[in-house]
Parts: C-alpha cells; structure tokens; sequence
C-alpha cells in the first residue's frame, strides 16, 4: 500500500549554516516503526535528487517517535548568502511530507495506516 507521510507524520525544519535540518514526528507512536523503517537516508536523498549537493545524514530518535535528517547542501550556503527563495529551509519539513513510501498491505492495514489517495 502507498502511504503518503503527510498522514502518518508532522515535520518541522530549519537551518544551520548549508544544512537543513528536518525533523519527522509519527503522528501515533505505534506508526514510528514505520517510519524508521521505510522512510531511510537513500529514499530521503532520492527523494530530495537534484535539490541538494550533499549527503542526508539520519538521526532516530525513538523515545520521541521521531527521525531528524540533516540535508547536506540543501541552502546554497545558508541565510546569509543563498539567493534562493527558502535560504532557512522552512519548506523541506513540507517537502518531506509529499514524500510516499510503500509499505505491504498487511502491515498496513494491521497498523491502520491511510492509503495514499
């Protein structure tokens, strides 16, 4: 089943210098599994191809059902010198929830997870 992350998960992001620094919340705790194990750096930095220079570092953080990921390359040098619309990185947390994975029918729907419409 296809699963979109914006209905599974909430996410938050920011910047620090080159770097977008994203974080993605299960909205459910017994949903985090999911997420950390469908929602990986090499779909992530698929998913991001061609918007970022550098390499997507992954962080979990289970006691907060969470996955932060830092997004290497992603702000054209940061705030201060990108000429790019977001240059704090505000929009990869909605980005990131565009993002579907596939996750097999019976594990979803035992999970009561939403089909991607």
């Amino acid at each position: 089943m296809n699963v979109r992350l914006l209905d599974i998960a909430h996410a938050r992001s920011g910047d620090k210098g080159d770097t977008a620094n994203v974080g993605l919340i299960a909205l459910k705790p017994e949903w985090y599994p999911v997420l950390s194990q469908y929602v990986t750096r090499d779909a992530v930095a698929a998913h991001f191809e061609g918007q970022i220079t550098g390499a997507v570092v992954r962080f979990e953080l289970p006691n907060l059902g969470a996955l932060n990921f830092l997004l290497h390359g992603a702000l054209d040098g940061g705030g201060t010198l990108s000429l790019k619309t977001d240059a704090q990185g505000k929009v990869y947390s909605t980005a990131l929830l565009r993002m579907v994975i596939t996750v097999p029918d019976s594990e979803a729907q035992a999970l009561g997870l939403p089909a991607a419409v």
